[in-house]
């Protein structure tokens, strides 16, 4: 039997199952209401309890559910919501008489709680999809056969089988087969990724060619689907700060208008007379209608929570709607260097030897290297092209910023930059070639240096070009490479500002600088490769893991995910961030604007009920409608 996780599309089918119920309990009440009209109109001349009846059956028919809803919020101490203010302005209309107002009105209440529900239903859509991304079994290999089980029962180092159109149900290693993946769920990315023996793949893709046989190197709690699913299923729960203003809003506004409300029904008959107290109670009706909050309580956290679901279609997840809405704010970006601007493949292009070969110095410096998992460390191995013997090599020191200190065959050598030359007193040579230095250097005698290149992404250029477009009003790079280095890569792509050299903890204080020295009004955002990135991550106004499939700490860390390398992405979030924003302010201005009028109008007397149900029905569907344009913003900034 399948756990309750994995019947989400089940889900999203009662959804729509409860859609289609609406829609007819919608009709047939419109129909009884017609019918009531049309014998309203041709066979009762009196009026009475005889048109009482006849319009009475079509507002308990679509009314019941509000009615009742009302009451049990009433026992729950829930007074003052939409379902109360619907209840007692309805049922008073039936009291004074005005039977078909009463029915009518119910009638579009309940033709606006469509509409809310099937675009909550829209904007969860994208939502949803994100959560189809879990494979519901997974194929392990065990006693030499295939054995179907949940991905949770699965253990680290168990061999799963997948087959082509299935997903891959956790994190893990290649160990044998071909095959193209589809990361689309994921990233939004389209074009397949070419897997075999000894590649990593992360859970949540397709297996698209042949058959895979992956190594588990995760728990399904530790997963990526898994890290996934919970920051999408926890989105909602950071709300923005309009989002919080309107609940605040509504929480005041509804009791106030509902004393408004009786006022206007009590007072001015005391002074005027008693015999014109229906035509002020009727007022009071209207004024209640009018009244509801609906606009604003639904359609400022649709918007927030579309986009989020938008969003979430090209690869970018967002945390909440409290991240979005301060993106929109942003209007500085701070970069890191090497893997988010630069693409971190870093190539040993130049060696230059000092009393050694050639051959003699890079196998030194791969000896060094063996055990960091740095990009620059990878890329000396891969150079060396053979495996070190690690027998001799000992008492390896990693100093943070500087480089490794090691014993090789019994001597002591050094391997860095030139900060850790001048830290043990060695003399070197500087280099005037652009790139990663690396000295090498035995006890206390220099013999030379390895330089190392780290290419540009093609799209780090546009970038910057279109975040200035978009009002950015400044960019900054990190790195901890040479000013050099630094200085011709920011150059190249049109960064305002960079900061070079810096170690791990600098990057903070820089960060924390930026942050001290801008106007309170505007956010910063940082961007980085979410590997090494997480205390600057959590410290920025809006953090931007990139690239960060797989990255555990870029998901706990980072405020939005971007779960490819495609620095565009930055871009389109910020312009979703200010269309969101835009499409809120839009419907608050628009929702308050005509509801004061209208509110204004039928205090006095000067429209009805009918006015009063398109100040509140008809502005809620609006609004609604305005809200889900959040779902159509195209990719292309």
């Amino acid at each position: 039997m399948q756990k309750p996780r994995a019947v989400f599309a089940g889900q999203v089918y009662l959804v729509s199952k409860k859609q289609k119920k609406k829609i007819v309990n919608i009709l047939i009440g419109a129909a009884l209401f017609v019918a009531a009209a049309f014998c309203d109109y041709f066979f009762i001349k009196d009026g009475g309890i005889l048109e009482f009846a006849v319009y009475f059956v079509p507002y308990i028919f679509i009314g019941w559910d509000v009615l009742k809803k009302s009451f049990i919020n009433i026992i729950h101490g829930q007074i003052f919501d939409e379902n109360f203010l619907m209840s007692l302005a309805t049922i008073g209309a039936l009291c004074i008489g005005e039977y078909p107002e009463a029915s009518f009105v119910m009638l579009f209440f309940k033709v606006g709680e469509f509409f809310e529900s099937y675009a909550v239903g829209k904007s969860r859509k994208s939502i949803s999809d994100m959560m189809e991304l879990q494979a519901d079994f997974a194929y392990v290999l065990r006693g030499g056969e295939i054995v179907e089980v949940f991905p949770e029962e699965v253990d680290v180092g168990d061999i799963v089988v997948v087959k082509p159109g299935q997903k891959i149900p956790l994190d893990g290693v290649v160990v044998e087969g071909c095959s193209g993946i589809d990361t689309a769920s994921l990233t939004g990315e389209a074009l397949p990724k070419d897997v075999s023996e000894g590649d990593s793949v992360i859970s949540g893709c397709i297996n698209i060619n042949s058959v895979l046989k992956i190594k588990v190197s995760k728990k399904y709690s530790d997963s990526t689907v898994a890290k996934v699913l919970e920051l999408v299923e926890n989105s909602s729960l950071h709300k923005a700060k309009t989002e919080n203003f309107i609940t605040k809003f509504a929480k005041y506004y509804t009791p106030a208008v509902v004393v408004s409300a009786l006022l206007i029904a009590v007072l001015p008959p005391v002074f005027i007379g008693f015999d014109t107290w229906q035509d002020w109670l009727h007022r009071a009706l209207t004024f209640l209608v009018i009244s509801c909050p609906c606009a604003l309580v639904i359609s400022v956290p649709l918007s927030y929570f579309g986009a989020i679901g938008r969003a979430s279609k090209d690869g970018i997840l967002i945390k909440g709607a409290e991240y979005l809405e301060s993106l929109s704010e942003c209007k500085t970006v701070v970069f890191d260097k090497t893997g988010t601007l630069t693409k971190g493949n870093f190539a040993v292009t130049d060696i230059h030897p000092e009393k050694i070969s050639k051959d003699d110095l890079l196998e030194l410096a791969a000896f060094a290297e063996y055990y960091s998992d740095h990009p620059v460390s990878r890329s000396v191995l891969s150079a060396y092209g053979k495996e070190p013997d690690s027998k001799r090599i000992s008492l390896i020191e990693e100093i943070a910023g500087h480089g490794i200190k090691a014993s090789f065959d019994g001597k002591t050598i050094f391997v860095g930059n030139d900060k850790l030359m001048k830290l043990n007193n060695i003399t070197h040579k500087d280099c005037h070639l652009s790139g990663t230095i690396i000295h090498v250097a035995s006890e206390d005698e220099y013999l030379g240096h390895i330089v190392i290149s780290d290419e540009i992404k093609e799209e780090s250029g546009e970038i910057i070009s279109k975040l200035k477009k978009l009002g950015i009003k400044k960019t900054v790079m990190l790195t901890g490479d040479k000013s050099t280095v630094a200085e011709a890569v920011a150059g190249r792509i049109g960064i305002d500002e960079f900061y070079a050299e810096l170690l791990p903890a600098d990057k903070v204080a820089c960060v924390k600088r930026l942050i001290d020295s801008a106007d309170k009004k505007e956010k910063l955002a940082f961007v980085g490769d979410g590997i090494n990135d997480a205390p600057v991550l959590s410290m920025a106004d809006i953090g931007i893991a990139m690239g960060a499939m797989g990255s555990d700490a870029a998901i706990e860390a980072a405020d939005i995910v971007l779960m490819d390398d495609n620095p565009q992405k930055i871009a389109f979030a910020i312009m979703i961030s200010r269309y969101t924003k835009s499409i809120v302010i839009q419907n608050i201005v628009f929702a308050l604007a005509v509801k004061l009028l209208v509110l204004a109008l039928g205090a006095f007397g000067l429209v009805g009920m009918w006015a009063a149900v398109f100040a509140d029905v008809g502005v809620s569907v609006i609004a609604i409608l305005n809200a889900m344009r959040t779902l159509r913003l195209k990719s292309k900034p």
